[in-house]
């Protein structure tokens, strides 16, 4: 499902009426109809309804939803954050023909209406149409008001497209914005989804489908959000006749005295993703954890400098190198002198595909060249403010134009992580998941990710392809450890060995369409 900005969401509405005949009014009531049926399965024994409607189009939805819910003997009440000489001429038509229907709106000039506004908490449900899509300026007045109102009154809401206050673009609070407990976005989803406040504030979300010709809708934008089906169509199969050799070798080079279980989990995981052998290389101490954990991985002692990987370690990595498909630098390793110049050494030579996460890519931010190979470049949000030489704040203000940034600077492929991470790729569409959730804000989750990536890499997927289907996967698992453990409290292992029975079920979802 492709993702569509302010921009393309505005020229949908172009087209559809220019080239396909499709006019604003009828994707307005169309809309409504949408909204209306969230509505009755959140009411369905009726109630009260409050609309909260502003002076554009998403006004004029909120005009036709009222309009459905009164012919269907909802009590409704409509409150306008707007005088009516302010309504666009196809929400003045729609207020017409609510007028005709019976219901009164009550502008914000009208001596009611601040009495009104008062006495929300006696209402079942809330309804925002109070700004679009287009809004990108700060709000003020009536709708500030209005938004104020809404969210003191602890009654729940159901937002039109956006919830209002929040950039359709960036996710960001236009100064206030209506806390919504559901959203009903049209046609296509929106990157505000995704990002800033507007992932919060948009509480439950799903896309109505008002009418766009197909042709419209599958047009390709600058980003998409994946699905089980994309993702069971790529992940490798296991042939019969297949041994261990056929299913990839990965090298994990990763821990150090501090954190001696980031290569146990990665291991874990490659293992868990299918890889047919996984070799730890690391220091005694972090071998010996490994060994103890993960039995079936082999290990390869490295050179060791004050409980961290030691510079000439390169050298053993060196005479190793052709034996392994695919490798995975950084979980654990720390960010010691040593640990530096070791990674510096060993980019050097480094030619296979690989994965860099924690700390390669804190040594990538302090000036450590990355192997002239294909790389998969994993942060957090604390690592990308890291390697773009930003702030915290900056890199979340706007997730995707973040991708694009480190794209464009590393010209790799670059998963950004969190919720509904995001990948990027020179060239290449950027893809949202759609999977996880809060429970995967522990420790090693990003471990348990590079392992994956590093193993369908070895089987032949390009970095790009590995990502996408790797996070959806990873957050696959871990949405079944919350259904099977607990929302929270999971662990990173828990996730690794859920794994096989996650991509089962992915696989057989898409074979019982």
């Amino acid at each position: 499902m492709w993702i569509a900005d302010r921009s393309r969401a505005q020229e949908l509405d172009r087209i559809a009426e220019s080239e396909f005949g499709l006019s604003t009014r009828v994707l307005m009531e169309r809309a409504g109809l949408a909204v209306f049926d969230a509505v009755r399965k959140m009411l369905p024994d009726g109630g009260r309804l409050i609309f909260f409607c502003g002076k554009g189009h998403n006004g004029g939805d909120g005009l036709v939803t009222a309009r459905v819910a009164h012919s269907h003997g909802y009590r409704v009440e409509i409150l306008m954050a707007c005088e009516e000489k302010e309504l666009a001429p196809e929400t003045g038509y729609q207020h017409q023909l609510t007028l005709a229907q019976g219901l009164e709106p009550i502008f914000c000039n009208d001596a009611r209406w601040e009495r009104r506004i008062e006495g929300l908490h006696n209402c079942d449900l809330i309804v925002d149409a109070l700004l679009g899509i287009g809004a990108h300026r700060q709000v003020f007045g009536p709708v500030k008001r209005s938004i104020q109102s809404i969210n003191r009154s602890g009654v729940p809401v159901v937002s039109i497209d956006v919830p209002s206050g929040i950039c359709c673009n960036t996710g960001e609070e236009l100064g206030e914005s209506v806390w919504a407990l559901r959203t009903i976005t049209l046609g296509m989803p929106k990157p505000y989804l995704f990002q800033g406040i507007g992932l919060e504030h948009a509480g439950y979300w799903s896309v109505a489908e008002i009418g766009y010709p197909q042709a419209l809708l599958t047009e390709p934008t600058d980003a998409r959000l994946i699905d089980g089906e994309w993702v069971a169509n790529l992940l490798p199969e296991r042939l019969k006749a297949s041994h261990k050799g056929d299913n990839g070798h990965i090298l994990i080079v990763a821990g150090s005295k501090w954190m001696r279980g980031a290569a146990s989990l990665s291991a874990m995981a490659a293992f868990g993703a299918g890889a047919g052998l996984v070799t730890v290389a690391g220091t005694p101490e972090v071998l010996a954890a490994v060994a103890s954990n993960v039995p079936e991985a082999l290990l390869l002692p490295l050179p060791e400098q004050d409980g961290v990987i030691a510079p000439e370690a390169a050298d053993v990595l060196f005479r190793y190198r052709h034996k392994f498909y695919t490798a995975l630098f950084g979980p654990g390793l720390s960010q010691e002198a040593p640990v530096q110049e070791f990674l510096k050494n060993l980019f050097e030579f480094w030619t296979e595909p690989c994965v860099l996460d924690a700390d390669a890519l804190n040594a990538v931010a302090m000036g450590v060249p990355m192997p002239k190979a294909e790389c998969v470049l994993t942060p957090h949000p604390g690592e990308m403010s890291r390697l773009l030489h930003s702030s915290i704040a900056e890199v979340q203000a706007d997730r995707f134009q973040t991708v694009r940034q480190a794209v464009q600077q590393t010209h790799r492929s670059v998963v950004l992580k969190g919720p509904y991470s995001i990948v990027g790729e020179p060239g290449q569409p950027m893809m949202v998941n759609c999977t996880g959730n809060p429970g995967l804000a522990s420790a090693g989750m990003g471990d348990v990710l590079g392992g994956m990536i590093a193993t369908l890499m070895a089987q032949d997927l390009p970095g790009y392809y590995a990502a996408g289907c790797s996070m959806f996967w990873h957050g696959a698992a871990a949405d079944m450890c919350a259904e099977e453990i607990g929302p929270i409290g999971f662990r990173a292992s828990d996730v690794a060995m859920t794994l096989p029975r996650a991509r089962a079920k992915i696989v057989s979802a898409c074979i019982d369409r």
